[in-house]
């Protein structure tokens, strides 16, 4: 039996692997990074489009410096707005923009294709048994 670290690796490697080819596509296809991707899709779910910045940062995996980053490049396209918090005026919500949701309705699409098109060619690339530990790990 492999051990769990290894099956971790392993997986590490393949999404690693899986979001390269995925950023790539979509930067070349949408002229957009996977992280702003990631965000246009997190406040098209979210309600009425808008996260506080911080939620936003959390839901993505990034620091405060970069989210901020990310949604000044948002911003720059159109596809975000930011305003300032009612209840709280330290914070910060970004909210997606009409522009922004056709982009990101437009870009879902392509993404899941690519990422379909990459999770298969990555299956072909691993053995039924790393494929059932990594299953293994993550079911039990």
């Amino acid at each position: 039996m492999v051990s769990d670290s290894l099956v971790w690796d392993k997986l590490k490697q393949i999404v690693t692997a899986v979001e390269a080819d995925v950023a790539k596509e979509m930067q070349r296809k949408h002229n957009i990074g996977l992280s702003e991707f990631h965000a246009l899709r997190f406040l098209a779910a979210a309600k009425n489009s808008e996260l506080r910045m911080q939620q936003l940062a959390d839901l993505i995996g990034l620091n405060q410096s970069s989210v901020t980053r990310l949604v000044s490049r948002l911003e720059a396209n159109g596809f975000t707005i930011r305003d300032n918090c009612p209840k709280d005026k330290r914070g910060i919500y970004t909210i997606l923009t009409d522009r922004g949701r056709k982009h990101y309705d437009t870009a879902f699409v392509d993404y899941e294709n690519i990422l379909s098109k990459s999770l298969r060619e990555t299956k072909r690339e691993y053995s039924n048994e790393e494929i059932l530990g990594i299953v293994t790990l993550l079911t039990t």
